[in-house]
């Protein structure tokens, strides 16, 4: 079956419910004819004078024949009613069930959830790392056309592995953002994060999420197309996408003058960065990420390592010009913390002008900024490894033109991250 009645298939068990339902409005109208005294059909008449004529035996006056006419009519239509909605209500939970199969909560409460945010803002999001999928991860509860753009120029680890051995792009950025944007973690997010240990021979260090985007490029013949598989497979809400479909590498010049090949060696090389590059510079990007800059409500980069997550994806020179055409209110959401090798001892505002450097143009408008320091035994831990707070000057950024949001933005466990609920909250309340 096709189409509309694609509904009706065997096996979905909404037909039953919906019969189930039909049959109490049978009842009910069987209700009213007897209230109605077996008018206006003539086969329902003669049908209603047995009724009648049996009603009178078992009666003996006219008064109590009345009483239990009405007495068996309204019962009738109140059992038919019930059954009805009953009914009614089972279909709509398989429905949902269907529609949102790890959802909870009343039917109508996740059906209306379902549909705001089918109608919520047009969110696209351009970075890669760990950040970016934090932020998602609050962004999916507000709205559904979330369109995430990805970098894809890792060359260690698994991702680095796989894509030497097998010819792919780098799966692992774009695997953490398909978690993140799944309609529920937990078992599934458990498995597919999960890395093979090292005494695991020719597995070990793999993750299982890295490997089903590599078996599912091969079965495919198409990267893209692997993405959009395994989105269906977590009910992803929204879409990723790399930032290009071309297998591009990293090159820094460095402030010693050196020249850095690949994202693992720059981030290694003592001296700090001066200006990153992609090789081949012409890199396509997908022509779906361009037309969800475009369509987007709203654009929201990183956060993310500044110089290998963030500003690759700006080095996609389509990308850098359809940031900079957008309509939509476009956001940049500055680290929380320096990196090591990349970043140290940056300024919120010298973030926003390496970006500004890199893309050539101004590519957002608002700068978000956290304000609050971590508590001072976690922030001893990370400068012991060479990380510090990213010092939120606020006047300088405003200085060069930016407008600040600036408010309480981390959470602390064991690490010092972005609250996505937070961050979430205050990147849409800037949306038009």
């Amino acid at each position: 079956m096709e189409g509309r009645w694609r509904w009706l298939m065997p096996g979905i068990h909404i037909k039953r419910w919906l019969g189930f339902s039909s049959l109490g409005i049978v009842v009910a109208l069987i209700g009213l004819w007897v209230l109605l005294e077996g008018t206006p059909t003539q086969w329902l008449g003669t049908l209603y004078q047995r009724f009648d004529s049996a009603l009178r035996t078992f009666t003996t006056t006219p008064q109590s024949a009345q009483v239990w006419r009405w007495t068996i009519g309204l019962t009738l239509m109140a059992l038919g009613g019930g059954i009805w909605w009953w009914g009614l209500r089972r279909a709509w939970k398989t429905l949902v069930a269907i529609i949102q199969p790890r959802a909870s909560g009343r039917v109508w409460d996740v059906l209306s959830r379902y549909v705001l945010m089918a109608h919520g803002k047009h969110v696209t999001v351009i970075g890669g790392g760990t950040g970016l999928s934090t932020m998602l991860r609050g962004i999916k509860r507000y709205t559904a056309n979330i369109v995430a753009i990805v970098t894809v120029t890792d060359d260690g680890g698994s991702s680095g592995r796989l894509r030497q051995e097998l010819g792919i792009l780098p799966p692992g950025d774009i695997r953490n953002c398909l978690i993140a944007l799944a309609d529920a973690e937990g078992t599934m997010t458990a498995l597919l994060q999960h890395r093979f240990r090292s005494e695991s021979g020719s597995l070990g260090g793999h993750s299982v999420g890295n490997l089903l985007i590599a078996a599912m490029t091969q079965i495919t013949g198409d990267f893209e197309t692997a993405i959009r598989e395994i989105s269906k497979v977590l009910a992803i809400r929204g879409r990723v996408l790399p930032s290009t479909l071309s297998h591009v590498n990293l090159r820094a010049e460095m402030e010693d003058g050196s020249l850095v090949e690949g994202e693992t060696a720059i981030v290694e090389y003592p001296a700090r960065i001066r200006r990153m590059h992609i090789t081949p510079p012409d890199a396509l990007p997908p022509d779906e990420a361009i037309e969800a800059i475009h369509q987007a409500d709203l654009i929201v980069l990183g956060p993310g390592s500044l110089f290998t997550s963030v500003i690759p994806n700006l080095l996609v020179p389509k990308i850098a010009d359809a940031l900079s055409t957008a309509d939509a209110v476009r956001v940049y959401v500055c680290n929380v913390m320096t990196q090591p090798g990349e970043t140290d001892g940056f300024t919120a505002s010298d973030h926003v002008r390496a970006i500004e450097a890199h893309a050539g143009r101004r590519v957002f408008d608002y700068v978000l900024v956290n304000t609050t320091m971590p508590s001072p035994e976690l922030l001893e831990r990370y400068r012991a490894s060479g990380q510090d707070v990213v010092i939120p000057d606020i006047d300088r950024i405003r200085a060069m033109g930016y407008k600040v949001v600036a408010s309480s933005f981390i959470s602390e466990s064991d690490y010092v991250r972005h609250d996505p609920y937070r961050l979430a909250e205050a990147i849409l309340r800037l949306a038009k």
